[in-house]
């Protein structure tokens, strides 16, 4: 019996298919029919329905052999931001970007769906409700922030209809859900040290957290709608839960759902700010001396102190987008894949 072939508009590649979002987009790319490549610098799970190439994303002899008669590439590599590897980020989010496109370009690949960040426009200051009109930040909060502008901008920029090379770029904002190596895992340690008893501000102010689910609904929905003439041709679009939720409300759900205590006494975000600044310049000045990398900044007091939720009304507009998991159960959900985590009682 002869194998059936998939239409070429259903092969796609992910680019950083292993890690956390990755993983989320292979899995329900598979769901929908699609015949998925995963490239990343490491093979982080089995599938025998995936095609794993494993590479440095940027060698275009690597990239080449993933992205050949793909029609769509999802680009959602990128190191933890709470790293400080600054020529890391450099390499991943700008230098491999415009080596992926490039190769893009050259092997025929039609679309290129990057995964952003809603963190491009933030400055440590209130956003909110904020739009994709609002300009790239002068002053990103961090370096990684930084590259991920220079990322966006190469992509959106090299989209090119007149060529059939479509580029479109999903900015999420505090992706979480099962399997992140990052949120809850930090907040559970931070908790078992005794440094989640005092919150940042009066508490009030609202953050957009969004589920891996949502996210990855609103990456496939970009790339089905992305067509000549589209709106979406080089455009960004902020994809949340479009539920904004108190900063110290959330992580107070997530805590008590794993049988910890939440937060109760609450420091002034200025008293916060300048003592943050303070530890900075202290550990400038004694950088010769110790080797110390303070978890108490003031970039971190801006994201737990201030507001910044974000509008997705273009993306429901352009693309029908909705949340597919709503806020209870994206966090009912998400404490009940950490129960290993769970605080004895």
């Amino acid at each position: 019996m002869a194998t059936r072939l998939r239409p070429a508009s259903k092969k796609c590649t992910v680019i950083g298919g292993s890690g956390f979002l990755g993983q989320h987009m292979v899995e329900r790319l598979l769901d929908k029919g699609y015949s998925v490549n995963v490239f990343d610098i490491r093979q982080g799970f089995q599938n025998e329905r995936v095609q794993f190439f494993i590479g440095d994303l940027c060698s275009k002899k690597d990239l080449i052999p993933a992205l050949q008669g793909v029609n769509v590439v999802f680009h959602c590599a990128s190191p933890a931001p709470s790293s400080d590897n600054k020529e890391l980020f450099y390499k991943v989010n700008y230098t491999g970007t415009r080596t992926i496109i490039e190769v893009c370009k050259e092997v025929g690949v039609q679309k290129l769906v990057l995964t952003s960040s809603a963190s491009v426009i933030f400055e440590g200051k209130d956003i909110k409700n904020g739009s994709e009109d609002l300009p790239y930040a002068k002053t990103p909060i961090d370096y990684y922030t930084e590259t991920k502008i220079l990322q966006e901008k190469e992509v959106l920029g090299a989209n090119d209809p007149e060529n059939n090379f479509l580029t479109v770029a999903i900015r999420p904002h505090g992706i979480f859900g099962p399997r992140d190596p990052q949120l809850v895992p930090i907040l559970i340690d931070t908790a078992k040290s005794g440094k989640m008893k005092f919150m940042i501000g009066n508490g009030k102010n609202l953050v957009d957290f969004t589920y891996v689910e949502n996210v990855v609904h609103g990456h496939i929905l970009a790339a089905e709608h992305l067509q000549k003439d589209s709106p979406l041709c080089g455009k960004a679009y902020h994809i949340t839960n479009d539920d904004p939720i108190p900063f110290w409300t959330f992580l107070s759900r997530i805590l008590i759902g794993l049988n910890y205590e939440a937060p109760r006494y609450k420091i002034p975000y200025w008293l916060a700010y300048y003592l943050a600044l303070l530890v900075s310049l202290l550990v400038f000045i004694l950088r010769p001396v110790i080797k110390v990398k303070p978890t108490f900044t003031p970039m971190r007091v801006a994201l737990a102190g201030t507001y910044h939720y974000y509008s997705c009304e273009r993306a429901k507009v352009d693309m029908g987008y909705k949340p597919v998991v709503s806020m209870d159960e994206a966090v009912k959900k998400t404490v009940q894949s950490y129960s290993h985590l769970k605080r004895a009682s």
